[in-house]
């Protein structure tokens, strides 16, 4: 891309008209997003009573989304990435309304929802590289820090407001309302998306294989880029997936709580993750941000430690919160990175290989989780994966040629 832009102010991001649908869009569809994720951990934890289900769940997800997510990121730099993303909500849409009928019947079974939430990820893996690389069509380069910001504060808003729902609608309504909720947002991303105008990506069309080849020789050229996918391969698979498999049960038999704790804890760390965002946007250094993004990630780490660990429910919260700062300021730093240092023609690419890379062995992480739990404490497993990931996210650090990247 060109050289980086003069600093622009925090909102300036709003400027654009396209960047106002596409953000409002994405807003609405992860409040749906966030609301469903949290009804569905409490779902099947209630539906099935063991602690490991979710994590076999979320595996199958995880996987249907990677069988998806390469050539996904091929398509996303070949085509306009606006259809690819309205293709992707209308097909999650028929998934989320079949969910909806499922449970409202009665007929919702343990592998239903197994093979729904393999649909989901089939489409997931279509929408992502191509949500990832729309941004920097539908904003100006100067206003990047920006945009990436308030991209994470919808993501991570959205995680306020979704659980609230999910616990408000849960209790009094039942699950399958949440469930129509997110077949309704993925329709209105698609109506902002549909009225967008992102100015177009001129691409040389290949063979899938070999334009595959050239964003995976455009990483691994990359230190800041190739080991900071390695090193979130390992971490989400010890330490981030056991937490989201196992924190329903944490919250039931270490915190002896319910529902709505479970999604306070997820709203918390959001309300974390939108100040780390502000801040990042604010702030958006031009030096040392390889650095930044790497040491954030890692102390978040500590918090997940005091959540499996604290006594007390309130410290939990607070844990969480120091989370979900560092997370947003870590995540912020990254797609800023990504977004103005790689070029837009391979930018769909790179970030499917940063999603594959980093998910790839996610799965086998939800696996295990799901299997050990029955032998070894959940708070257990979660300590130790948080305490590992805690010094894997500063090892890359040690090495000047990633320290000093950018």
């Amino acid at each position: 891309m060109d050289a980086i832009q003069p600093r622009a102010g925090t909102l300036s991001a709003f400027r654009s008209r396209d960047f106002r649908l596409v953000w409002g869009g994405q807003t609405v569809s992860l409040i749906g997003d966030a609301a469903f994720l949290v009804a569905l951990g409490w779902r099947v934890t209630e539906m099935t009573g063991t602690a490991g289900s979710l994590g076999f769940v979320l595996a199958v997800n995880s996987a249907a989304l990677l069988t998806t997510l390469l050539i996904g990121g091929v398509l996303a730099d070949r085509y306009p990435r606006r259809l690819l993303m309205i293709a992707s909500d209308l097909a999650r849409a028929v998934v989320a309304v079949v969910f909806c009928v499922l449970d409202a019947t009665g007929h919702l079974t343990f592998g239903r929802v197994i093979a729904l939430s393999a649909l989901f990820g089939l489409g997931d893996g279509f929408f992502y590289p191509a949500f990832s690389g729309i941004v920097p069509l539908v904003a100006d380069p100067s206003t990047l820090p920006s945009a990436n910001s308030w991209i994470g504060i919808a993501r991570q808003g959205s995680q306020v407001a979704g659980p609230a729902l999910a616990a408000g609608l849960y209790g009094t309504t039942g699950p399958s309302t949440v469930w129509a909720l997110e077949a309704c947002s993925f329709v209105v991303s698609a109506f902002a998306l549909g009225a967008a105008r992102p100015r177009q990506v001129v691409s040389e069309r290949h063979g899938i294989r070999e334009e595959l080849a050239t964003g995976f020789r455009y990483v691994v050229s990359v230190p800041w880029l190739w080991t900071g996918i390695g090193a979130a391969t390992v971490i989400l698979m010890i330490a981030m997936a056991p937490y989201n498999a196992l924190l329903p049960r944490i919250v039931q038999d270490h915190y002896g709580r319910g529902v709505g704790a479970y999604g306070l804890l997820f709203s918390l760390i959001a309300a974390g993750m939108v100040a780390g965002s502000l801040s990042w946007a604010r702030w958006h250094p031009r030096h040392g941000r390889v650095a930044v993004c790497f040491a954030s990630f890692g102390i978040n780490d500590v918090g997940m430690v005091l959540v499996a660990l604290s006594p007390w429910y309130w410290l939990a919260c607070v844990a969480v919160v120091w989370r979900g700062f560092f997370i947003g300021v870590g995540i912020s730093a990254w797609t800023t990175l990504v977004t103005e240092l790689v070029p837009d023609h391979l930018l769909a690419r790179v970030f499917s290989f940063d999603y594959f890379g980093s998910m790839g062995l996610t799965p086998v992480g939800y696996a295990l989780a799901g299997g050990v739990a029955a032998a070894v404490a959940p708070t257990s497993l979660v300590a130790a994966g948080g305490a590992i990931a805690f010094f894997l996210w500063f090892a890359p650090l040690a090495w000047r040629n990633v320290r000093l990247a950018a």
